[in-house]
């Protein structure tokens, strides 16, 4: 096995698109980081779960669990608002709640079963009206190329997630310090802070590798813990990572970048092949 790197930071996301938690430790399966995306916001007008693509402002939301599934717990999580406001996910308030920060009614679910594929739906009524989201989700600019979206699972054409998940695909993502780096020296007036980007493991890569080198990573395994993770493909970039969030400002030129320097991706997608305990500071092998 090849040593890459060491997992500088894991990162789980009890609520899809809204800020998450660093974690020391975490418990990796087929369904990803447990909790990871256990909860989404569904946008009860459209009947469509949702996400910070189409309501960025659900980014300036903090979600955490009330206490560690990882240990066996339940998966109530609390919701910090923009306003500093905290509501738990048991409390029926929550509801308004979002619905005052997204303008639309909508209510707070946690994952469904797949068998239920009409909860998963997304809403396009027709073909053109399908496209035309897809462009506003990308936040392509003319003359900027689309992701290939035939690389994407077919049940994402007229689902929002894989059904039982809210993942957009792959149920872990990964990103490297060298890519980071090499970005910043495409773009060092951008501020390249890893929470834009959510990869659930940061790796610190070993002196020597430079460049997106993630991207040579795909179709290959990585032991990293107990874990074993098979890289899948390139993360297409969509407009989330230039809205603000946190103390990070907003930044169009981040996604410019990441479309000229990076051929529109970055980081990578990976599927659990073997379940296991991943800790800060465990090494990242190439199985050869």
């Amino acid at each position: 096995m090849t040593e890459v790197g060491v997992i500088k930071e894991i990162w789980r996301f009890p609520v899809k698109s809204m800020q998450g938690d660093k974690l020391e430790r975490c418990t990796v399966s087929a369904t990803g980081i447990t909790g990871d995306r256990g909860w989404a916001i569904r946008d009860e007008v459209r009947k469509e779960v949702q996400w910070g693509k189409r309501y960025p402002e659900l980014m300036q939301c903090k979600a955490r669990y009330r206490e560690d599934p990882d240990d066996g717990n339940g998966m109530d999580v609390e919701i910090t608002f923009p306003d500093g406001e905290t509501i738990g996910s048991d409390d029926s308030h929550v509801h308004q709640k979002l619905t005052e920060l997204i303008g639309t009614e909508a209510t707070l679910w946690p994952l469904q079963p797949a068998e239920n594929l009409a909860f998963y739906k997304r809403y396009i009524p027709s073909a053109q009206e399908f496209q035309e989201e897809m462009v506003r989700v990308f936040a392509r600019e003319e003359g900027e190329p689309m992701p290939d979206l035939s690389k994407f699972p077919e049940v994402l054409m007229d689902h929002v997630s894989v059904p039982g998940t809210f993942f957009d695909n792959e149920e872990l993502n990964l990103m490297t310090t060298a890519s980071i780096a090499f970005m910043q020296s495409r773009n060092p007036e951008a501020d390249w802070d890893i929470r834009r980007f959510r990869p659930n493991f940061y790796v610190d890569t070993v002196e020597g590798l430079e460049g997106l080198i993630e991207n040579d990573w795909v179709g290959k395994s990585l032991q990293i813990g107990s874990a074993t993770v098979e890289i899948s493909s390139a993360t297409p970039r969509c407009g989330m990572i230039v809205r603000p969030q946190a103390d990070l400002a907003f930044d169009r030129s981040i996604l410019r970048s990441v479309i000229k320097e990076s051929n529109q991706n970055l980081g990578v997608g990976a599927h659990c092949r073997e379940a296991g305990e991943i800790r800060v500071g465990d090494v990242v092998q190439i199985i050869e």
